[in-house]
């Protein structure tokens, strides 16, 4: 069976040379108008379990992908961990607990759940109430090791390290580690608070209202800055628009799970006497109690719906984690330094050993892809790199996968839901095609699957890589109404 599927992966590389229909004109004049050559694209278009395209141009040139270099990941990420995957987030005490009084410290690990939100963490501190917790006499300890140290600087990728896509992956990732800021004028005035509630960080808003009606801009002269313990907030706000939010992140991950864990802690009755600090789980500490997340099968529904890049990346951090990863050997865990994770078989997850986890499993599966360049497998990359073949093999594989259902649920419907949901919205297509998009400056790609008229399933991959690609968008909607009205 494996012998048959690598010739039929075979015969549709060597088909890049066969004859392909010319791009409908509809699609041209898009392009045309534009000013986005056809160098600059990257189609494949092609029946499901055919070797023969439809369209296929400039189908080997390895492109930037952007967002849809999450299917890679994702579809990764069923294979070898599995649909059921779950990550843990563990509590431990380290000291003596009795009557609700730990002396000692409260310790917290993490295995880097992509999405740990307040009110789950509110309910598993309720559990740690209702397990016998209630005064913290020491520190809390903020166990990260899973993870190992990621150089990241959030400001490389545009220059705005304030934007809650550009947060880097954590293995004790709370909320995204943004802070929604809410904007609610009334009175005369514009009143601002935070979610979630922070402990020890005050706001200073000194903004004003204006009378402004540009709404599309409404944050153009709210500027944000922290001072120490302060979020201080200038300038002036549009009054005539109403409420608006706005997610920004301002704190380290550590500073960050400090001020909301204590902002639960306290609001339930809880104390905290010590300080905030990062650590090691210790040889003396007792597991407490265990959270875990959504299986793998749901987590992966935020990643491609809504294109969530940090779960994205702290999801290919987690393939370094699967049993069949490869490991490195690392010193024993001192428990005074607490430097090392406590089992010294298991190397931290790095974006290195992901990568090779990645591409292991790419060979195994008889795949080729010689141009693929990986930074972080979220596609928020000016590096990332991958050719509109390699992507439509890639579909072609999860059609043949026991997992094809996940990965088609985890795509926006398009005209329905997620990063689709106001594209091709009451027409024909509307409901016809499971697409993953991306978008960067420079950059626009959709790729996915599609049901024609005819009810024939295809697989289109449609990639821009040009300073105008934003302007590309009529294209790819062009493209993507006539293969599902024409054939």
């Amino acid at each position: 069976m494996k012998l048959i599927y690598c010739l039929f992966l075979i015969s549709l590389t060597l088909a890049t040379g066969a004859f392909a229909a010319d791009l409908p004109p509809a699609v041209r004049e898009a392009l045309r108008h534009a000013n986005i050559p056809l160098s600059s694209v990257g189609i494949v278009v092609r029946e499901i379990n055919s070797s023969t395209p439809l369209i296929q141009i400039n189908a080997k040139q390895a492109m930037n992908p952007a967002s849809t270099m999450k299917l890679l990941t994702t579809y990764a990420a069923l294979e070898l961990l599995g649909p059921a995957y779950t990550w843990r987030t563990e509590a431990y005490v380290d000291g003596k607990l009795e009557n609700g009084v730990l002396n000692g410290n409260l310790i917290i690990k993490g295995y880097g759940n992509p999405k740990i939100n307040s009110e789950q963490l509110w309910l598993w501190l309720h559990e740690l109430r209702n397990r016998g917790l209630r005064d913290i006499q020491g520190d809390l300890v903020l166990d990260h090791s899973a993870f190992a140290v990621q150089e990241s600087d959030p400001a490389a990728f545009d220059n705005d390290p304030e934007r809650a896509y550009n947060v880097g992956p954590d293995a004790l990732l709370l909320n995204f580690n943004a802070i929604r800021l809410r904007f609610i004028p009334a009175d005369g005035k514009v009143n601002v608070f935070t979610e979630p509630g922070l402990a020890g960080i005050i706001i200073d808003n000194q903004l004003t209202l204006k009378n402004q009606h540009n709404c599309s801009a409404w944050d153009d002269n709210v500027h944000v800055q922290l001072d120490g313990n302060v979020i201080r907030l200038q300038g002036t706000y549009p009054a005539p628009c109403g409420e608006h939010d706005k997610a920004i992140s301002l704190l380290s991950h550590t500073r960050y799970f400090d001020a909301v864990f204590r902002s639960l802690w306290q609001e339930m009755g809880g104390t905290l006497r010590g300080s905030t600090r990062n650590g090691s789980t210790s040889d003396s500490a007792m597991l407490f109690a265990t959270q875990h997340s959504q299986p793998l099968s749901e987590i992966i529904r935020d990643i491609n719906k809504f294109s969530n890049n940090v779960m994205a990346r702290q999801l290919f951090l987690s393939l370094s984690l699967n049993k069949e990863a490869p490991t490195k050997n690392i010193p024993p865990i001192n428990s005074q330094t607490g430097n090392s994770l406590p089992n010294s078989s298991i190397a931290p997850a790095s974006i290195e050993l992901s990568e090779i986890a990645l591409r292991s499993w790419l060979t195994k599966k008889g795949f080729d892809f010689p141009e693929l360049v990986l930074e972080n497998g979220a596609g928020l990359s000016r590096k990332e790199r991958i050719s509109p073949l390699s992507l439509s093999l890639l579909l072609q594989d999860i059609q043949l996968s026991p997992f094809s259902a996940e990965i088609e649920a985890s795509l926006p419907i398009v005209g329905v839901d997620g990063t689709m949901k106001k594209r091709h919205d009451n027409c024909a297509v509307t409901t016809h095609a499971h697409l993953k998009t991306g978008s960067l400056e420079g950059v626009k790609s959709i790729a996915g699957f599609l049901q024609s008229r005819s009810g024939k399933q295809w697989i289109l991959v449609f990639i821009i890589n040009h300073p105008n690609a934003a302007a590309g968008q009529q294209a790819q909607d062009e493209l993507i109404e006539w293969l599902e009205q024409s054939h």
